[in-house]
C-alpha cells in the first residue's frame, strides 16, 4: 500500500494565506521525512478558504524543499489553459527535478463561473467539449509526439529531455474515468468529493483501459478525506471544522476554516444538518488504526493500493499529527531509514 497527500492549502480562521502556504511547505518536508509516496497540491481560485491557486509555482518550491517525494498537481484545471503552456510548465519542473514530478489534470473549473470567465485565455477560449482534445494535445506535447497532421506539428514544449512528468487524470465521475481509460492514463478518483458509485467507476476504468507507452496497464488511486487522532473522540471533534466549512462552501459562503468551537456553536437548520450528515459519509475520522482499517476496506472495494489523503483542519499542529499517526499505522519507512538500506 502507498500513502500520499493532497494538500489544498487551507486557510484557518484568524490566519493568513501566507501562513497557509508556509504550512504546506512544512507539511511537505514532514511527508518527505515520514516516507509518504506523493505530495500533490490543488488548484482553487477566488476563495478565501484555500490558498493554492497556482500549483505549478508551489510545486517548484516543494520539490526544492524535499528529496524523496514525488511532487505534483492534484490537479491543474486544464480547461482554463493552453495545453502547450501546461506542458512547458511541467517539462521545466521535470528538468529541475527529474523523475519526481506528477502532472494531475482535471476538468472541473476549481472556481465559480465568473472566476472561470476571468481565467479564460482570451475570447477564443475552448468550450468544455474540447477537453478530450486538450488531454491528447497535452500528452503529445509532453512526449514531443505532435503528429504531422496536427496544425501545431513542429512546435515543441521546452525544455525537452529524456524524462517526462507522470500524467494523471483526476475526477469524481465516470466521464473522467472514461477519458483516462481511452488515453491510457493513470486515474485518481476523488472519493472525498463523491462517494457514490466510485468502485464501479474504477472497475469500468480498468475494463475499458487502452494501454499506452507511458502507462501499459491500469493504475489507480483514490483521494480520501481522513482525520487521525489519539482518540476517536478527538478526531470527531476536529472534524467539526470541516463540517461547517464544507457546508458554507456548498452553499456559496466561502471563507476560512472555522474552529471546532465555532462549529459547535453554529445554529444548524434541519436542512443544513442533513447536508452535514450527507457530507460526513465521505469523512474517515478516528484513531489511526480505525482510519487504516477503513482505508484498507475502501482499497479492496476500489481495487487500488494507493490512498491520497486529504485533511482540512483548523489547527495545523493537529493536521500534522494526523499524518504522523497514519504514517506510523501504515508502517511507512522514514526517508533516512530507507536511504540507509
Amino acid at each position: 500500500m502507498k500513502l500520499s497527500i493532497l494538500d489544498q492549502s487551507p486557510i484557518a480562521e484568524g490566519a493568513t494565506p501566507q501562513q497557509a502556504v508556509s504550512e504546506s511547505i512544512a507539511l511537505a518536508r514532514l511527508a518527505d521525512r515520514l516516507g509518504y509516496h506523493r505530495y500533490w497540491v490543488a488548484e482553487h481560485h477566488s476563495t478565501s478558504g484555500l490558498a493554492g491557486s497556482t500549483p505549478e509555482i508551489l510545486i517548484a518550491r516543494l520539490a526544492a524543499e524535499t528529496r524523496h517525494l514525488r511532487v505534483g498537481s492534484g490537479g491543474v484545471m486544464l480547461s482554463h489553459y493552453s495545453a502547450l503552456k501546461v506542458a512547458e510548465n511541467f517539462r521545466m519542473l521535470e528538468a529541475l527535478y527529474p523523475g519526481r514530478i506528477d502532472l494531475g489534470i482535471g476538468r472541473a473549473p476549481g472556481s465559480d463561473g465568473r472566476t472561470a470567465q476571468a481565467l479564460a485565455h482570451g475570447p477564443g477560449k475552448l468550450g468544455i467539449e474540447y477537453f478530450p482534445r486538450q488531454i491528447k494535445d497535452l500528452s503529445d506535447f509532453l512526449t514531443d509526439r505532435i503528429g504531422p497532421d496536427h496544425p501545431f506539428h513542429g512546435i515543441h514544449a521546452e525544455p525537452r529531455g529524456p524524462g517526462q512528468p507522470e500524467l494523471w487524470l483526476l475526477g469524481s465521475s465516470d466521464q473522467s474515468a472514461a477519458y483516462a481509460a481511452y488515453f491510457g492514463l493513470p486515474f485518481s478518483f476523488a472519493h472525498f468529493i463523491n462517494d457514490e458509485g466510485g468502485a464501479e467507476v474504477m472497475a469500468a476504468y480498468r475494463q475499458q483501459f487502452r494501454p499506452s507507452a507511458g502507462c501499459p496497464e491500469p493504475k489507480g488511486s483514490i483521494g480520501v478525506f481522513c482525520i487521525a487522532a489519539p482518540t476517536a473522540e478527538e478526531a470527531e471533534h476536529l472534524a467539526l471544522s470541516r463540517d461547517l466549512w464544507l457546508l458554507r462552501l456548498r452553499t456559496g459562503r466561502t471563507g476560512p476554516v472555522p474552529t471546532p468551537a465555532e462549529a459547535l456553536a453554529y445554529p444548524y437548520s434541519d436542512p443544513e444538518r442533513h447536508l452535514v450528515n450527507y457530507n460526513r459519509r465521505r469523512t474517515i475520522a478516528g484513531t489511526a488504526e480505525q482510519v487504516k482499517m477503513r482505508l484498507l476496506q475502501l482499497g479492496a472495494e476500489y481495487g487500488v493500493a494507493e490512498f491520497v489523503v486529504v485533511s482540512v483542519l483548523h489547527d495545523y499542529a493537529k493536521r500534522r499529527r494526523s499524518y504522523e499517526l497514519l504514517a506510523e499505522a501504515f508502517g511507512l519507512v522514514p526517508a533516512a531509514a530507507a536511504a540507509a538500506n
